[in-house]
């Protein structure tokens, strides 16, 4: 079969620019509607599954970046990841174009002779037995992707620790204003932290707590052993998980003693509940 490619670019002329050049250089290709906005591009991706995407880095509601994170999250398990090439105008943005993994970056305007690198560089990943003929090999790699991804999308391009820093002061109390009362909550009574707009969630099995402090700053204060991060907003005490269940969309949800939701779990944080 033919690959197919979608191209997500919010600048109509340059969109087309780049639709000509790819219908000169690769006639088999097959493309797809293009899409102005990440968000767009997240969902034509996981419906249409594209061999190859190309990603503007910096589009309305959704970088290229974030886009690329939300598709890798949510793609299929089993099903070979697109070859991925951001498209940016911008030089520096090229350098975390080859830190997240993709196949190639491609600066505007887009030049013919730079573009047919490009596609040759795609169309030998797509003939790759890792892309056509192992499943584990292609899931390792997309678990490297969303990994860098997350990183580079932290504040300040790193990623959220792991650990506990060395210099921080365990957290051991949190204080939140209810009203006209300061709540005091010993942390050993939380069960999950969830980054919520603003404002960080702080739950307990019968209470719930508003932090203005970022999960980014309070994550080098917990203990690792005693909080797992199980998605990029979401940190929930290991001992209070009851049961993980993988759905039909073969993604991976828990449930926490004491708490009636049902949380999703990352990908890229899977591993923590693989059976011993």
């Amino acid at each position: 079969m033919s690959p197919t490619a979608l191209i997500a670019e919010d600048e109509p002329l340059l969109a087309q620019a780049l639709c000509s050049e790819l219908q000169r250089s690769w006639p088999a290709l097959s493309l797809l509607p293009v899409v102005a906005d990440g968000h767009s591009a997240v969902q034509a991706a996981l419906r249409a599954r594209p061999q190859v995407l190309f990603l503007d880095i910096r589009m309305p509601g959704q970088s290229g970046l974030e886009a690329a994170a939300d598709i890798a999250e949510h793609w299929p398990p089993g099903l070979p990841f697109p070859a991925l090439v951001f498209v940016t105008a911008y030089d520096q943005y090229a350098v975390q174009a080859f830190e997240a993994q993709a196949i190639d970056y491609l600066l505007k305007p887009v030049r013919p002779e730079r573009l047919e690198r490009t596609l040759e560089r795609i169309r030998q990943h797509l003939d790759r037995p890792a892309v056509t003929g192992h499943p584990e090999a292609g899931e390792q790699q997309l678990h490297a992707l969303l990994g860098r991804l997350h990183q580079l999308l932290e504040p300040g391009g790193t990623a959220l620790p792991a650990t506990a820093s060395p210099g921080a002061e365990p957290l051991r109390l949190i204080t939140a204003s209810v009203g006209a009362t300061v709540r005091v909550v010993p942390v050993e009574q939380v069960l999950a932290f969830e980054a919520a707009d603003k404002y960080v969630r702080v739950l307990t099995a019968d209470a719930e707590l508003l932090l203005r402090t970022p999960l980014k700053d309070l994550l080098p204060r917990l203990n690792p052993d005693e909080f797992w991060q199980i998605h990029r907003g979401t940190v929930v005490r290991a001992q209070a998980i009851a049961e993980a269940v993988r759905g039909d969309n073969g993604k991976l949800s828990l449930r926490l003693r004491g708490r009636p939701e049902r949380w999703p779990v990352s990908r890229l944080h899977e591993h923590r509940l693989r059976p011993l």
